[in-house]
């Protein structure tokens, strides 16, 4: 098996374009990742292209605008972690000998999707994401005592930390406070806007290769390696509820983070920084318990001593996560990939984590799949 590097990465600004093409979007970034690698699309070997709410073929019709070279492209969907899953696919090709050079995208364009009423089949679609978030909140409240105050100091962090961030969709100009947080528009009870993921549209990408070549072919930087990928789905347990698509069962993460320990001996005190799915701001508490980076019970007085907060023991989103940077679907993952490999780099400007040498980038996808990556400084 290959050891596997990540060698370029770029994304575009994640927002609202109503003038942009999905197909303009996944070419810029697509460049900006080639540009990155110090390679052109004709050293590409395979690509893999994750998109959710497009029509069939759109994935080949955007790597066409990259350049007709014959290289094969499969699409890859899995909902918000589509784009994880796309650079899993990549790093299994490569550490498996198939291609040396392998493109990762993801792009989508939601704001041409989201909006429309629903016209629910069954119960379970009838119950949008910020109700069954509420849901997860509440329960969490009732049985840990956790207070809305907690939810509002994460949504805070994360506002604050995306202001630090060019690419982030959501960029406040004046210091976000919980107060604010507290104070914004009530979504679903106890989730505010500002503890919510805003609706967008973006594009990103990396490019995988063998980590023997990536010194040949970028010289300067310092080698980011994939150490460890991880692809998991909900199994059946006694008393399961077959809920619907977001919430998934808290086992999944517990196993993703148990199946990433064993793949590089590591553990939740070896890693400087993590990047979760944080659509609604509830998940980020949950995922400091159940990745391990606290006992269960613990999250609400780690969030009172700033543990996962800049300068803290282990930042979590340390690029605003999709509270700030945003979630347009396809490119999320990717974009997590983006930002952990410049802070491994030592290029992330004023939200570096010092000496940062290990990053964990973990995304859950409709809350029945999770997907997960180890990044290591060599």
């Amino acid at each position: 098996m290959n050891k596997v590097a990540i060698l370029g990465v770029g994304m575009i600004r994640f927002g609202m374009f109503a003038n942009r093409s999905v197909l303009e979007m996944a070419c810029e970034a697509g460049n900006a990742a080639l540009d990155d690698a110090g390679l052109s699309f004709k050293d590409i070997d395979a690509v893999y292209a994750g998109q959710i709410f497009h029509p069939a073929l759109t994935a080949t019709r955007a790597v066409k605008e990259l350049g007709l070279t014959g290289v094969p492209v499969q699409r890859i969907e899995n909902a918000s972690a589509t784009g994880s899953c796309a650079l899993r696919e990549a790093f299994l090709a490569v550490s498996a000998g198939h291609y040396d050079r392998v493109l990762a995208l993801g792009f989508d364009k939601m704001t041409q999707v989201m909006g429309s009423a629903p016209n629910p089949q069954e119960m379970e679609e009838a119950i949008l994401p910020a109700a069954f978030f509420a849901m997860w909140a509440t329960r969490r409240m009732h049985e840990r005592g956790t207070k809305p105050e907690h939810l509002a100091r994460i949504a805070a962090k994360n506002w604050n930390n995306g202001a630090l961030n060019p690419m982030s969709q959501r960029q406040a100009k004046e210091t976000v406070t919980p107060e604010q947080v507290l104070a914004s528009k009530m979504v679903a009870w106890p989730l505010t806007a500002m503890m919510s993921c805003p609706i967008g549209d973006g594009a990103a990408a990396a490019v995988v290769c063998r980590a023997d070549l990536a010194k040949k072919y970028q010289p300067g930087n310092p080698i980011v390696r994939i150490a460890a990928s991880h692809l998991g789905s909900e199994k059946y347990e006694r008393g399961h509820l077959f809920m619907g698509p977001v919430v998934g069962p808290a086992q999944m993460s517990r196993d993703c983070a148990k199946h990433l320990w064993e793949q590089t001996g590591m553990g939740p005190n070896d890693i400087d920084l993590v990047q979760v799915h944080d659509a609604f701001v509830i998940e980020e508490l949950e995922y400091y318990e159940l990745l391990g980076f606290c006992k269960e019970g613990e999250a609400e007085k780690c969030i009172e001593e700033g543990r996962f907060a800049p300068g803290g023991k282990t930042p979590f989103s340390t690029d605003g996560g999709l509270i700030a940077r945003g979630h347009p679907g396809g490119p999320t993952g990717l974009a997590q990939i983006w930002e952990t490999v410049h802070q491994l780099r030592g290029t992330a400007g004023k939200r570096q984590v010092p000496n940062a040498r290990t990053g964990l980038c973990h995304m859950m996808g409709g809350g029945s799949v999770c997907a997960a990556h180890i990044l290591v400084k060599e």
